[in-house]
């Protein structure tokens, strides 16, 4: 019964991705900024969350605290990555991949969109399984979850603004940002980032099958240590500031904020 209604939010949700993500091609083949992606990518959960919320039988408290924690969270992120892409040229990510691709750049472009809804779909699976409890009463492990949420959004936030403050201040350009969290990881924005995936999985091991959502926040880990996180990042940061950001690396934990190493 439960993997019947599982399949249904699931099935749902794959049809509104399949729509957005059709959509957000059609828009970057007018803009030929394909970085929009980054934050329709993050917009993409709270619109899953509140699809499998409306989609659910009766009205629990735990259902409308899941959907909040996404919705926060999720349109945050969602709007820091849509400014920045509007307010600057296409990453050189999409850049790099367009030239790759030459003439079939299109249609290799939206098979990389329609590749981000499947991740979605996927990494939404333990708002799904929250959403299919039906018990009344919120377990520790679900407060437990809720609160490493606020730690990683709060963590997430900050970091992002202490970076956009730093980049912002003129006498700054061509510096690395070793302000605040930065000081003690190079990408904190990545570690708090994993932690609200961590987050949604402790919360969903209150509810049936939930236990099964730790391949979210081991999926992400995996892409953020070594694929589209620290290795890309850090390979354009070695071109652009050389020594620098090497000395960085040699006295400044990767992820986990830590203090200096001497």
């Amino acid at each position: 019964m439960i993997l019947n209604e599982l399949l249904v939010l699931i099935a749902t949700g794959g049809i509104a991705l399949l729509i957005v993500f059709t959509i957000t091609w059609l828009i970057q083949l007018e803009t030929k900024n394909a970085a929009i992606v980054d934050s329709i990518w993050s917009a993409s959960f709270p619109m899953l969350a509140l699809i499998y919320f409306f989609l659910t039988d009766g009205f629990y408290k735990r259902n409308a605290l899941i959907l909040m924690m996404v919705f926060i969270w999720g349109m945050r992120l969602a709007s820091y990555l849509f400014i920045r892409a509007s307010s600057h040229p296409e990453d050189i990510r999409y850049t790099v991949l367009r030239e790759q691709w030459g003439t079939r750049q299109n249609i290799l472009m939206l098979r990389f969109f329609y590749f981000q809804g499947i991740l979605a779909l996927i990494l939404s699976l333990p708002f799904a399984l929250v959403m299919r409890n039906s018990s009344h009463e919120l377990k520790i492990v679900e407060w437990i979850g809720a609160a490493i949420w606020v730690i990683g959004v709060t963590g997430e936030s900050i970091a992002d603004w202490q970076l956009k403050k730093f980049k912002s201040d003129s006498s700054n350009k061509g510096r690395i940002c070793e302000v605040g969290l930065w000081n003690y990881s190079r990408h904190p924005n990545y570690f708090f980032e994993w932690l609200v995936w961590v987050a949604y999985f402790v919360f969903a091991l209150g509810s049936p099958y939930g236990w099964i959502s730790v391949a979210c926040p081991a999926a992400i880990l995996y892409f953020l240590l070594k694929v589209t996180g620290i290795p890309y990042t850090e390979a354009q940061m070695i071109k652009s500031r050389g020594q620098a950001f090497a000395n960085y690396q040699n006295s400044t934990s990767a992820f986990i904020p830590l203090p200096k190493r001497k």
